[in-house]
């Protein structure tokens, strides 16, 4: 196997130019040969792809997609700080869900950063994860996804 950076290019995925903050905060930091990553939302093209509550506004497909793209998003701010190639592996996903009231699927809607870190990166994808609902996320987005990634 190549690159991670040929992976991608071999799927016809594009990293994206990372999101710029919307707060007092940088989007990914290092220390040691850990890399952490701020809370990504979906943004595509500088807009978020959906907005509203998982279970009411949005669907949890379309919610899966989004936590895909912030899984996305996550990437472009690690590529940003060390470089997409001195990924050793994907440690931990965290995922947020902005839960309609009676809204329990979580898992599945945080499968979209999952799958696509599978997807990409293989054995070395495999991650430990939290998915927790919440009441509301920054800008009405439905997902909110942050890493802890293993780099060389």
């Amino acid at each position: 196997m190549g690159t991670w950076t040929e992976r991608l290019a071999e799927l016809d995925i594009a990293l994206p130019p990372v999101a710029k903050p919307v707060a007092a905060y940088i989007p990914a930091i290092r220390t040691g040969s850990l890399v952490y990553t701020s809370g990504q939302l979906p943004f595509v093209d500088g807009a978020l792809s959906s907005t509203g509550k998982v279970g009411a506004e949005v669907d949890a497909d379309e919610a899966k997609a989004a936590a895909r793209a912030c899984a996305l998003n996550a990437l472009a701010a690690i590529d940003n700080l060390v470089g997409l190639d001195a990924i050793v592996r994907i440690v931990k996903v965290v995922g947020f869900v902005a839960s309609a009231e009676g809204f329990t699927g979580q898992p599945g809607v945080v499968n979209g950063a999952s799958e696509f870190f599978g997807e990409v990166f293989g054995d070395a994808g495999i991650h430990a994860r939290s998915a927790v609902g919440v009441a509301e996320l920054p800008l009405g987005a439905p997902v909110e996804v942050e890493l802890i990634v293993e780099v060389s």
